[in-house]
């Protein structure tokens, strides 16, 4: 358990320029987090627009997250899902291979397996690896929801299957699998309530925001998981308004439009069928963020 990661994560958007991956400012940004106090960044995940990505380019973004953290405090926690079992099973090898430190996997989008088929789904991927595993529940994304009762079957039976990044926005889900899973390492993955799933028993986050404000977030990570509550209470409300804005658009659209106001990306490009903010959204966003200090940009 000594290896397993903990605190901030950020779910990395990826650069896209001319329409092919920006690898130099992708390095760039994830050198951002590591100087910020990041504890890891998390390639292709479904913020990285994994979904639309060739599998050459999932591989090169995880490649690169790898070269950069090296020899920094800094882990990869690689995104390897797909809602084809053998895809998945492949990115999880590739990851591996190119030397990340654990990895997560988004569950099966479209197909709407039974939970005996999400059970043998994340089985066969978990078990081709030796790295640390962390299911991915995102169900208002994907249409599908891996019940508590399945996460525990999978905990208990895959040895190394050690958490859950938890995105049904509800805390009564996470205090459920806590209840049922105490050893699970439950990551939240809503950024506004960050705090109060670390105040229930979670061991980290992976978040959106983090791309845009990676000190503030940490810093109210830290505190949550140093016992600091009041601390930890304020930042996370100081930070509910950058949170709110963006979500405003299917993400990740509005952390890309941000990114690109505070000039950390050069260019606002997404994959199809994504495309840029409503005028009236790109004006909102600008607005909460002139509330912010945006560290290095």
């Amino acid at each position: 358990m000594e290896n397993y990661i903990t605190g901030t994560t950020t779910a990395l958007v990826t650069p896209i320029k001319n329409g092919k991956l920006d690898e130099a400012t992708f390095a760039k940004l994830i050198q951002r987090q590591i100087d910020n106090g990041i504890d890891a960044v998390c390639p292709v995940g479904t913020t990285g627009e994994s979904a639309t990505l060739s599998y050459d380019e999932d591989r090169r973004c995880i490649e690169i997250a790898v070269e950069v953290c090296k020899g920094t405090a800094t882990k990869v926690l690689a995104g390897a899902g797909s809602n084809a079992t053998h895809e998945a099973v492949e990115m999880a090898k590739a990851a591996q291979k190119a030397g990340a430190d654990a990895i997560f996997s988004v569950s099966p989008y479209y197909n709407k397996p039974s939970q005996e088929g999400l059970y043998q789904h994340y089985k066969a991927i978990a078990s081709s690896v030796e790295l640390p595993f962390m299911l991915y529940n995102v169900p208002g994304r994907t249409g599908v929801d891996i019940q508590p009762d399945t996460v525990k079957r999978l905990f208990d039976d895959v040895p190394n299957i050690m958490g859950i990044k938890e995105a049904t926005g509800s805390l009564e889900r996470t205090v459920e699998l806590m209840t049922k899973v105490p050893e699970l390492y439950v990551f939240s993955g809503d950024d506004a309530i960050d705090y109060p799933i670390i105040a229930a028993g979670g061991k980290g986050v992976t978040s959106v925001t983090a791309n845009l404000l990676p000190d503030l977030k940490s810093k109210m990570v830290k505190a949550a998981l140093a016992g600091d509550h009041a601390l930890a209470k304020r930042l996370n409300e100081e930070l509910f308004e950058i949170n709110k804005v963006l979500f405003c658009e299917s993400n990740p659209i509005p952390i890309k439009a941000a990114m690109y106001i505070a000039g950390l990306i050069d260019t606002l490009e997404y994959r199809l069928p994504l495309v840029p903010p409503s005028a009236e959204n790109m004006k909102k966003i600008e607005e909460v963020m002139k509330k912010y200090t945006i560290a290095g940009a």
